[in-house]
């Protein structure tokens, strides 16, 4: 892998959840509010476990982000809902399952009941293991469902769900009534330090925005925002590149764009970055990655603001007062593979996307924010709010109330829960992770 490892510590208690997977076969879903260090605990389980791991998420983007598969493309699964349909498998296939000790799905959120239960007719039957759930293989779940829902496919998928299920999510699947799911949730909060802050998120997050707390967003948000070095965060792609095209044109200068190199197959338009970016100096954009360098401390992060100063071979941003150079980076998109030889699992690269890891960021859509943390924001929820969590996934951006800036009052019709998460969160006695279990 050409990636470094992270070498943020973990937390104690991002610890014990580690030694808890590590240490026994439980099925384990690790969940927690944003900014709790989700990503920071799986990167950490992708390279210091000792087990045989695949990593793997419902979309594209997701996969590339955590150094994974697609789990259509791992299982080898059809597109849509998979029901009873046979499922195909070839050798290759059943000796890579076969090998596998744990399976970690990252933004399960959006993985649906049915492929859930896809996922574990597939162990079962390439481990000829019938009646072990997931064919004795230890599942690894990661997200927030507070966050981010599954999307509905058409209105046939729709009714079948509806018949055959309690809800879409992933924890009314099937196996979960024969397979127990041992819940962590992750508490210590690392973007907000804010008490105050961190309690009005809270309320957002479970549906229990008092007047007060309300008042306090709205009065927070009606200030008049800089008009440098503030990302705006909209509910619509539309707006967003409205808002992103007109701010460029406004520019002087000559555009310029880059245009990504793309090797091997990718599999569709599911690119972690633009395929052409277009630049001029003095563009505001975004950061789509950390930095890792070698030495020293990184000079950004995933959701870092800054200005274009200079555009070569290279990129020039200024962040802060200080201008960085900034070089394309690589985007790998892995396949694993049973390696007959050792009789282990090969992690292979099978495409590669490079480009400058920046994307236009006068404005960004409220979901493509999504893992990333601003000091500023301006929240524009347009006329309406139409999605549970994206409320919740706006605010919870930013490092603390004073970086809020809202384009309209926070209204309580914004403020959107799943009935359904709220049924499974409070439902189940979610284990506090200094509690070690065992085996």
């Amino acid at each position: 892998m050409t990636a470094l490892p992270n070498e943020i510590p973990l937390s104690r208690e991002q610890a014990e959840v580690f030694a808890a997977i590590e240490g026994t076969k439980q099925n384990v879903f690790v969940t927690g509010r944003a900014g709790t260090g989700k990503s920071t605990l799986l990167n950490h389980l992708s390279w210091n476990t000792s087990k045989q791991i695949v990593i793997a998420a419902p979309t594209g983007v997701a996969a590339l982000n955590v150094g994974g598969q697609t789990l259509h493309s791992l299982f080898r699964l059809p597109i849509g809902v998979i029901a009873d349909h046979a499922i195909d498998q070839n050798d290759q296939l059943r000796k890579l399952l076969n090998t596998i000790d744990t399976v970690v799905i990252d933004e399960v959120s959006m993985v649906n009941a049915d492929l859930m239960d896809a996922i574990d007719r597939s162990l079962r039957q390439a481990r000829q293991r019938p009646h072990d759930t997931f064919g004795g293989v230890q599942i690894v779940l990661f997200g927030d469902p507070y966050q981010l829902a599954p999307v509905p496919g058409d209105p046939e998928e729709r009714a079948y769900f509806n018949d055959t299920y309690r809800s879409m999510w992933f924890f009314d699947a099937k196996v979960w009534q024969s397979a127990e799911l041992k819940i962590f949730e992750l508490t210590e909060i690392h973007r907000q330090h804010d008490a105050g802050f961190k309690t009005m998120l809270n309320a957002v997050r479970y549906g229990q925005v008092t007047p007060e707390i309300g008042g306090a967003l709205n009065g927070a948000g009606a200030r008049t925002p800089p008009s440098e070095g503030v990302i705006t965060l909209a509910t619509r792609n539309d707006a967003v590149n409205r808002i992103n095209a007109a701010a460029l044109k406004r520019l002087s200068g000559k555009s310029l764009s880059a245009k990504a190199e793309v090797t091997g197959d990718f599999g569709g338009r599911t690119y972690p970055a633009d395929e052409v970016l277009e630049l001029k100096v003095g563009a505001q954009v975004m950061f789509l990655r950390n930095d890792n360098p070698l030495d020293g401390g990184p000079r950004w992060v995933n959701g870092t603001i800054g200005t274009v100063t200079r555009v070569d071979s290279t990129v020039y941003v200024d962040i802060d007062g200080t201008t960085h150079e900034v070089e394309p980076t690589v985007w790998e998109k892995y396949k694993y593979t049973y390696n007959a030889a050792t009789k282990k699992l090969s992690k292979d690269v099978v495409a590669e996307f490079t480009q400058f890891p920046l994307r236009l960021a006068w404005a960004v859509t409220i979901h493509k924010s999504q893992g990333a943390t601003y000091e500023k924001a301006i929240v524009d929820l347009g006329t309406r709010v139409f999605s549970p969590g994206q409320t919740y996934v706006a605010l919870s951006r930013l490092t603390s109330l004073n970086g809020l800036y809202l384009t309209r009052p926070l209204r309580p019709s914004d403020i959107i829960v799943d009935e359904n998460v709220l049924r499974f969160m409070e439902g189940l006695r979610v284990t506090p992770p200094i509690e070690r279990i065992k085996d």
